[in-house]
């Protein structure tokens, strides 16, 4: 039976509850959130589906004990004001960073054994605490981090060739943040190489505009929640697949020791490894240059 705990019902949680729920991914839901009438209210619209749904789904409310077992556990918890506010995603540092060690403890107290997929903001700095308190084993938790940065890119690539964005292949790198960029060396649209079709300026107003689209979405409807959601969800379903699948994410690397967007494989115990890209000198640089915002972020905790 596939179980899956959210933690966090708000816009984004709500969404991947929906999606999860709507396309017959999960056999059981365990929904949690701190405002009782906001778990009530989907838990209620969900059961109210039922009749009507493709497929039949055991929900569940505010209980802690029911996420013992579960396969995944998807956290949502957030502040996205806070981030709108600041234009940055560490605007939701330090409510987060608290929500982040209360659930972890609670998960370790319940003894939670399943893999953790966070999406909350900062995503790589909450994925590191989510880690650290849960004291699971870091291939077991990590976030959504640059996949959907990544996701816009290739849209935004594509929009500009006359593409459809599936191919466009490359990667977003870094922090899911202000410091993410576009590896265009690993860029490539129907295999032809990026760099060769896009001039320097080109490249910059795209990799710019990658990181602005969120907070265009924000701004307008306040909110975030169907890509991110769509990216929760499928990276749910590569570890229900065992699909190995092969992904930017927000994932632990031990040459930063930090939290990072990278690319990785995806399977059922979570992390299957880290794939080694061959960057440039200057991609390398940024990579470090973010790590170090991460941790100097996380740093500023103790």
């Amino acid at each position: 039976m596939r179980k899956i705990g959210i933690i966090g019902m708000g816009h984004v949680g709500a969404t991947v509850a929906f999606s999860l729920f709507t396309h017959g991914i999960a056999d059981e839901l365990v929904l949690i959130d701190k405002n009782e009438d906001k778990v009530s209210a989907e838990y209620n619209d969900l059961h109210d589906t039922l009749a009507r749904n493709n497929y039949y789904v055991n929900v569940r409310m505010q209980d802690w004990d029911a996420l013992k077992d579960a396969d995944v556990v998807i956290t949502a918890f957030g502040d996205i004001a806070a981030t709108v506010k600041t234009g940055d995603r560490f605007g939701e540092f330090k409510i987060n960073a608290k929500n982040a060690r209360e659930v972890g403890k609670k998960l370790k107290e319940i003894g939670y054994k399943g893999v953790i997929i966070n999406i909350s903001n900062p995503c790589d700095a909450v994925s590191q605490i989510l880690q650290e308190t849960t004291g699971l084993k870091k291939n077991r938790v990590f976030g959504t981090g640059t996949f959907l940065d990544t996701a816009r890119m290739q849209r935004i690539v594509g929009e500009k060739l006359g593409q459809d964005p599936h191919n466009v292949e490359g990667y977003v790198l870094g922090e899911h943040g202000s410091s993410q960029f576009t590896a265009w060396s690993t860029v490539r649209v129907n295999n032809k190489i990026a760099l060769q079709l896009f001039s320097e300026k080109d490249q910059e107003e795209i990799s710019a505009q990658s990181n602005k689209n969120s907070f265009i979405v924000a701004k307008g409807k306040g909110y975030t929640s169907y890509a991110i959601a769509t990216c929760a969800v499928l990276l749910t379903q590569a570890v229900f697949s065992d699909a190995g699948l092969y992904a930017p994410i927000s994932v632990y690397d031990p040459e930063f020791k930090t939290y990072i967007g990278y690319p990785a494989i995806i399977g059922r115990d979570g992390i299957e490894k880290l794939i080694q890209l061959k960057l440039t000198e200057e991609e390398h640089q940024k990579l470090v240059n973010s790590a170090n915002k991460i941790k100097e972020h996380l740093d500023s905790l103790k």
